[in-house]
């Protein structure tokens, strides 16, 4: 029997998952990981190489374990990781610096970049898709001005599953679905664009090899066998962004073809030739898929997973409870008890998440409008739905922005995550969009991905797009009741028009964003 291995670094955890050629998961092996403070230094988010190594090998040798396989019989391995993350590297390729995805320590670097630089963020929006908000150059800018001695050593940078990858196989090089991510980068041509680091005044010299995702770099070193358990017969390979690698291991690898994934965020997206230029407004992300002449139009509603977890954790103690009892999911007993709530929840509207404004992206303060004082209609219940809807409904109004700015139409979308596991969630997210959706039979959707690309390498599959029509299995659709969809497009436009008046509060200084990108 012969096997792939999958390395996924997210934000919060890094895990080693072992595949058979088959594509059926065969062992897993998972550790939290934390991102550091660094003194004095706001909204910094470092990333810690050494500790995150040593749960990364952890995480291998006890997949391999766990398996009860010989690493011999490991093909190939790949990486995918949580996107806008950099690592920078000294001459002999030792790691010097790195961030998670979440540091927004360069707000100041934001600033003066908008301002020194008329209309920089937009000409360099047009070819890389992306904004500052969560780009490397300010990063960068900012180790310049801060840490003048270390970001004199650097001479490379690459994404963090390409520093697993380089920690494998002793070569840094990236793909273009993560490294797209930082902003340094042409979507029409895939490759970085070092003309925007030399126009900033920082170094134009540092970008690693960019390989298509499945290009072979390499092969397990004697070094990382030691340590890993890994065989140096193991090829190692590109992996790719864990959005758009989950996209493949979801089977959305065609043009057109869409999917929201429904975890802690939700991501829409949409695939799209990647010679198409991002929309003269900046209001979507637009990133290199892991399919070649592919993009990807990304938006994002903020903190669906987590908003639903402080809503179970805050209010519903007597439904855990019950769930216990029963041996179900809390989720699954809102769900139950939610289920006969009207379309509208009564007209309880949750302001969370704004719709995507990727070139002014900020939130209004959370909060519930139209409660009521009638406990029979006001209840955990409807604002437990009034929050389902909620998500569906900021996704549906992303989705529309995509289908204006491409002219596509589409009848169907793959919904992925864990809100895809509630019942209620998809028969509404189908309602409100008034599409087809569909439930893959996988639970790991971004390994998958990523054991695609390894699969790609070992030579098993030409490409991914031949890997994910064989490997994803479909569980369950869900088809839109066109009744509710009517009423749903009547609620979308007067909460559009609430959240208008929700942020003007915030600009007025009276509530508190609930999510600001830095330089706002």
């Amino acid at each position: 029997m012969q096997y792939l291995m999958a390395i996924d670094a997210g934000t919060g955890s890094i895990r080693a998952v072992i595949f058979d050629t088959k594509g059926k998961q065969i062992s897993s092996f998972q550790e939290e990981w934390t991102h550091l403070e660094e003194n004095g230094i706001a909204n910094s988010m470092s990333f810690d190489f050494e500790t995150n190594w040593q749960l990364t090998k952890k995480c291998i040798k006890t997949a391999i374990d766990k398996a009860s396989i010989n690493p011999e019989d490991i093909l190939a391995v790949s990486a995918t990781s949580m996107r806008e993350a950099i690592a920078l590297y000294d001459k002999d390729g030792n790691e010097l610096w790195g961030v998670a995805n979440v540091d927004a320590r360069a707000y100041k670097e934001v600033k003066y970049l908008k301002t020194s630089f008329e209309n920089i963020e937009e000409k360099f929006y047009k070819t890389s898709g992306q904004t500052f908000a969560l780009g490397a150059l300010p990063r960068i800018l900012w180790l310049k001005n801060n840490k003048p001695e270390l970001y004199e050593k650097v001479t490379t940078i690459s994404m963090i599953g390409d520093w697993i990858l380089a920690k494998l196989s002793g070569v840094i090089a990236t793909d273009p679905s993560n490294a797209g991510t930082t902003g340094i980068f042409s979507l029409k041509n895939r490759v970085w664009d070092s003309s925007m680091a030399k126009e900033i005044g920082i170094k134009d010299d540092i970008f690693c090899p960019c390989y298509e995702v499945g290009t072979v770099i390499g092969n397990v070193t004697q070094k990382a066998s030691h340590e890993t358990t890994l065989s140096v017969n193991t090829k190692v390979v590109t992996g790719g962004g864990d959005v758009q690698l989950g996209s493949a291991g979801l089977g959305v690898v065609e043009v057109g073809q869409v999917a929201i994934l429904g975890g802690s965020f939700w991501q829409q997206i949409v695939n799209i030739p990647s010679d198409i230029l991002p929309p003269k407004d900046m209001s979507l992300r637009i990133n290199p898929h892991v399919i070649p002449e592919q993009s990807q139009a990304e938006c994002i509603t903020f903190f669906c997973g987590l908003i639903m977890r402080w809503f179970r954790d805050a209010f519903c103690d007597l439904e855990k409870i019950e769930a216990k009892k029963q041996n179900k999911d809390p989720y699954e007993i809102l769900e139950e008890n939610a289920k006969d709530v009207p379309v509208g929840s009564y007209g309880i509207m949750p302001i969370f998440s704004d719709t995507m404004n990727y070139g002014k992206w900020y939130h209004a303060s959370p909060s519930f409008i139209n409660l009521n004082l009638n406990p029979n209609i006001c209840n955990k219940a409807s604002m437990f739905k009034a929050l389902q809807e909620n998500a569906c409904i900021v996704s549906a109004i992303n989705l529309e922005k995509v289908k204006n700015f491409t002219k596509s139409e589409f009848d169907t979308i793959v919904f992925a995550g864990g809100a895809s596991k509630g019942k209620l969630w998809c028969q509404t997210l189908a309602d409100v969009t008034g599409c087809k959706i569909k439930i893959p039979k996988v639970t790991e959707a971004t390994a998958l991905g990523a054991v695609m690309s390894a699969a790609v390498g070992a030579g098993i599959y030409k490409d991914l797009k031949s890997a994910a029509k064989e490997l994803v299995v479909w569980d369950k659709e869900y088809l839109p009741n066109m009744e509710n969809k009517k009423l749903y497009d009547e609620i979308k436009e007067k909460w559009q028009e609430v959240y208008k008046k929700q942020l003007e509060l915030v600009d007025q200084g009276l509530a508190t964003s609930m999510w600001k990108a830095p330089g706002l």
